[in-house]
C-alpha cells in the first residue's frame, strides 16, 4: 500500500527517448509516457513542449526527444520512482549500458525541497567526474538529481513547467541554472513543432 505524505508534493520529472519502443517512435513514446504521468497527478499538472538534442555524452547514439513535467503527488519519492520504472517498463526499457540508447528514460529530478538521502551523499554524486559518472550508478535515490544544473536538455524543458522552482542546495531557480549554461549547450536543445 502506498505511503501517503501529509501534503502532496510537487515532483519534477524529465523524459527522454532516442529509440523506437512498443509505444512508437521516440516522440510518440514520450507523449504517451507524459499522458500516463498526467493521469497520476493529484492536482493539475504542467507539461513542457517536446525538444530534440544530441545524445549525452556526444556521439553515444541518435538524438533524443526530451520533455519535462511538474506533477503533484501523495507518493513518497521511492514510490514515485517505482511508478516511473513501471512506465519505463511499458516501453520495454532495458538497462544494459549506462547512458546507452533508451526507449524511455524517466528521471525524478526533484520533489519539493527534499534532499535525499543527505547533503553529503548528494554532494558526492554532484561532484563526481565525468569518467566516474559513466561507470558508477547510485544504489539509492539521490534528490535533487545531482546532474540537474549541468544539463541543458533537462533545464530547457523544465523551464517550461517550473522556472521558479529552487534547487534546495544551491538556492538557484531552474531559470537561473538554465541561464548559467553555455550558449552552445542551450542552442543544441531545439523545440519540436507541434
Amino acid at each position: 500500500m502506498a505511503k501517503i505524505l501529509d501534503n502532496c508534493s510537487l515532483a519534477l520529472i524529465a523524459f527522454g527517448s532516442n529509440e523506437n519502443s512498443i509505444l512508437g517512435y521516440p516522440r510518440e513514446t514520450v507523449q504517451k509516457a507524459m499522458k500516463f504521468l498526467a493521469d497520476m497527478s493529484v492536482k493539475p499538472h504542467n507539461s513542457s513542449s517536446l525538444y530534440t538534442n544530441p545524445a549525452f555524452p556526444k556521439g553515444s547514439g541518435p538524438h533524443f526527444v526530451n520533455a519535462a513535467m511538474a506533477i503533484h503527488t501523495n507518493l513518497s519519492p521511492a514510490e514515485l520512482l517505482d511508478e516511473l520504472h513501471q512506465v519505463e517498463a511499458r516501453a520495454l526499457r532495458t538497462r544494459s549500458k549506462r547512458w546507452g540508447q533508451r526507449t524511455l528514460d524517466l528521471d525524478l529530478i526533484g520533489v519539493g525541497e527534499l534532499v535525499q538521502p543527505d547533503n553529503t551523499t548528494f554532494a558526492r554524486w554532484r561532484d563526481l567526474g565525468l569518467s566516474e559518472q559513466q561507470v558508477e550508478t547510485p544504489t539509492e535515490l539521490i534528490l535533487p538529481h545531482p546532474r540537474l544544473q549541468d544539463r541543458a536538455f533537462v533545464l530547457v524543458p523544465l523551464c517550461d513547467v517550473a522556472p521558479d522552482w529552487r534547487h534546495p542546495i544551491s538556492g538557484k531557480t531552474v531559470r537561473e541554472m538554465r541561464d548559467a549554461l553555455p550558449s552552445n549547450d542551450l542552442a543544441e536543445v531545439v523545440r519540436l513543432s507541434d
